[in-house]
């Protein structure tokens, strides 16, 4: 799968087992991408920014075997913030 453009938003989670109660999901509508799924991306966008910010990223879905997919965005990418 290649690298492709989507629109996440930070939330509040009280999920067990993942660092920080602030997340980064997709935005419903984006099939693959479903807002189940945890994003994996720069620490800046759930600590410099307030919860609910949309972001646009670059990111891919990820298969590890045996555990639950998740979106991928390399920490160092530049993202763009949207206004509502």
């Amino acid at each position: 799968m290649e690298y492709e453009y989507i629109i996440v938003q930070s939330v509040l989670t009280k999920e067990r087992g993942k660092h920080g109660p602030i997340h980064i999901k997709p935005l419903p509508n984006q099939d693959p991408y479903l807002e189940t799924m945890f994003v994996q991306c720069s620490k800046v966008l759930s600590n410099d920014f307030p919860v609910g910010t949309k972001f646009k990223i670059r990111a891919k879905i990820i298969h590890p075997i045996g555990k639950r997919s998740f979106v991928s965005s390399h920490y160092s990418w530049p993202f763009e913030v949207l206004k509502d």
